[in-house]
């Protein structure tokens, strides 16, 4: 096999590229995500299931291996020295093996380097409660969760647990303490680190992802007992995001989550990662952004979560926005096209009312 075509100098030039992602798929040509689109490299030549098993079991950990074997699927994350950091996703796929990883950035980002909005870090203040970022695979939750986490490392005396499935950022003690558990390295799994999670004296405990009713009870819990908890979700938008989290509960239990959410939800950060149209700017967040209040917490309770979006344009003065504001904004700094925006707006029409500086009024005050 060529050297320029081992899984090393592949995942070397993604930097070069400005690329995020890599794919690569028994019987095509390795291809990378660059500002948010495939690029498929066709001056490689098309990998075999051989070569393809041969790059990726090459820098894969014996017991990754074994793992695959067994499952037909592993999720890791590899460093390479002078390379980077990676999170690798490898399965079958039609008999053969596939292959996704995602570039991570050895330095830690912050709210500015992401370009998040400025009411975001209010979220690392909050003494307690329950924080959830959401968004579909790859729009930058990870990212957002490593900014918010370090700027409490930063600013506060305390300790913060990390629950992850990989390790993705690697954190150094500043002011606070973190101690960060590899699930299937330093637990067996979610379950036992989140049963010890509480006897470890945290402050802040960061779960990873939201998969089931018993992290979501979890979490919960650990907010009645004064804890400031992050988790991250696959959902749209913050109303979406309501929903989510009751379905993992039977019907007769959800009055009771309900009553619980709007008590210790603190925040919902949704986003998506667009192209950027300036040169040096690669990808942009859009950004939904909810902070709970009085008027959101009885919608909860009152299952009128679909007028969510009305208290979050009402409460912008909270710091609070709405993805048709996000991309707005985006536009008119010059961030990302009018045609981008449009392309992703849930409503087009309203937002390209909007961008030609034709306002409808917005509901305020009281929302019934």
């Amino acid at each position: 096999m060529a050297d320029n075509f081992s899984l090393k100098n592949l995942l070397a030039r993604m930097e070069n590229l400005n690329a995020t992602d890599i794919h690569l798929q028994a019987g095509s040509v390795p291809a990378y995500r660059i500002k948010g689109e495939i690029e498929k490299q066709c001056e490689f030549q098309i990998l075999t299931n051989e070569e393809l098993r041969e790059m990726v079991f090459e820098l894969l950990s014996e017991k990754d291996r074994k793992l695959f074997e067994e499952k037909g699927t592993v999720d890791t994350a590899i460093s390479l020295p002078g390379i980077g950091r990676f999170r690798v996703s490898i399965f079958l796929q039609r008999g053969s093996i596939s292959l996704a990883a995602r570039r991570i950035s050895s330095k830690i980002p912050d709210f500015e380097t992401l370009h998040l909005p400025e009411a975001i870090k209010k979220i690392s203040e909050f003494p307690n409660g329950l924080v959830l970022v959401t968004g579909p695979t790859g729009s930058g939750k990870s990212s957002t969760l490593a900014a918010i986490i370090n700027n409490i490392n930063k600013t506060r005396k305390c300790h913060i647990l990390c629950i992850e499935d990989p390790i993705e950022y690697l954190y150094r003690n500043e002011l606070a303490i973190i101690n960060q558990r590899e699930i299937g390295i330093d637990v067996p799994g979610f379950r036992e680190a989140l049963r010890y999670a509480v006897r470890q004296d945290p402050d802040v405990i960061l779960v990873g992802e939201i998969r089931d009713r018993e992290t979501v009870e979890f979490a919960l819990q650990a907010t009645e007992t004064g804890h400031l908890v992050f988790g991250t979700l696959h959902s749209s938008n913050v109303s979406q995001t309501i929903g989510r989290i009751l379905n993992f509960f039977p019907h007769t239990e959800q009055t009771a989550i309900r009553r619980s959410l709007a008590t210790h939800l603190k925040a919902v950060v949704s986003q998506m990662l667009l192209p950027s149209c300036k040169e040096q700017i690669h990808l942009m967040p859009a950004v939904e952004l909810m902070f709970m209040n009085s008027t959101i917490a009885r919608l909860i309770v009152e299952e009128q979560e679909s007028k969510i979006i009305k208290a979050i344009r009402a409460a912008r003065t909270e710091g609070m926005q709405d993805f048709e504001l996000s991309l707005y904004n985006l536009v008119t700094n010059g961030f990302i096209t009018r045609e981008t925006s449009l392309e992703h707006a849930e409503n087009p029409q309203s937002l390209d009312m909007k961008l030609r500086g034709i306002s409808l009024s917005e509901e305020a005050g009281i929302i019934s």
